[in-house]
């Protein structure tokens, strides 16, 4: 029994459902054919040039990221844009590309919810229910809200943070000394809901890609924010679900390896 690429769209797809995606969203078979046989399959973030050729080299025939090449649909393919180059060399080593991202992230068991499991925050709601969810769904959608079974510094979180995520540094707003009784998660980029996870009482918020403006706005409001950015909030987690997808390919009977990228990484830099 072989696997093909339609198996791994079929088991992505029942676990975080399409309908789940955010409206300007894009995910699913990004490049590639459906009944094309699966040789490895290589997991990462982002499709960069760089996991491009470590696919090649790694002899992966199909690349699944959470964050989809293509948002929009390309007036043309050329080599004279980046993703055009990268649409060609995909196609030019046989390579198909599946995008899995906001409705990863909605799902129940997706990137949030498993991002709150590796910060150790075991009982929360979700902030924003998807408008795609089932009437029986309670539970997919963006962000989640812990009430913390005991209190916290800001100061212990962001080491608790940045320990748990791996992350070289977080930024942070708020008094380092203030008690963190109620906590908001967007993994990635989580600006928009701020004032959500405030209507919702939360005393701070951690997430990712926050910018100057909001983040004075909110901490004068006496909300803590723990910035560990957009890669950092959502690629340990993305990792897990790897894992899980692997052991799940075993469990029916397929061997072949899924593997973590080694050149998936933080865009961003620090001296």
């Amino acid at each position: 029994m072989s696997l093909k690429v339609k198996d791994i769209k079929k088991e992505m797809e029942e676990f975080a459902p399409t309908k789940l995606k955010e409206s300007y969203d894009n995910v699913g078979l990004m490049v590639g054919d459906l009944n094309k046989e699966v040789t490895s399959i290589l997991v990462a973030l982002d499709c960069t040039k760089e996991v491009i050729e470590e696919a090649v080299e790694k002899k992966c025939n199909l690349i699944l990221t959470h964050h989809p090449l293509l948002f929009r649909k390309p007036s043309s393919i050329t080599g004279e844009t980046l993703t055009g180059k990268k649409i060609m060399e995909l196609i030019k080593n046989d390579i198909s590309l599946y995008s899995a991202h906001t409705n990863l992230d909605a799902v129940e068991g997706g990137i949030n919810d498993t991002l709150m499991g590796l910060l150790g925050f075991n009982e929360y709601i979700t902030m924003e229910l998807s408008s795609g969810k089932d009437l029986k769904d309670n539970k997919s959608g963006i962000g989640r809200l812990s009430v913390l079974d005991k209190d916290i510094t800001l100061r212990d979180l962001c080491a608790k943070v940045k320990k748990v995520l791996k992350v070289p540094y977080v930024r942070y707003a708020g008094e380092e000394s203030m008690t963190i009784k109620k906590v908001a998660v967007i993994n990635g980029s989580g600006q928009d809901y701020f004032s959500l996870a405030k209507k919702m009482g939360a005393d701070c918020i951690i997430t990712g890609d926050t910018s100057y403006h909001y983040v004075s706005d909110f901490s004068e409001e006496d909300i803590g924010i723990i910035d560990a950015g957009h890669f950092g909030t959502e690629w340990p987690a993305f990792k897990v679900l790897a894992y899980m997808l692997e052991i799940k390919l075993q469990r029916m009977g397929f061997k072949n390896k899924v593997i973590v990228s080694e050149r998936a990484r933080d865009p961003y830099k620090i001296c």
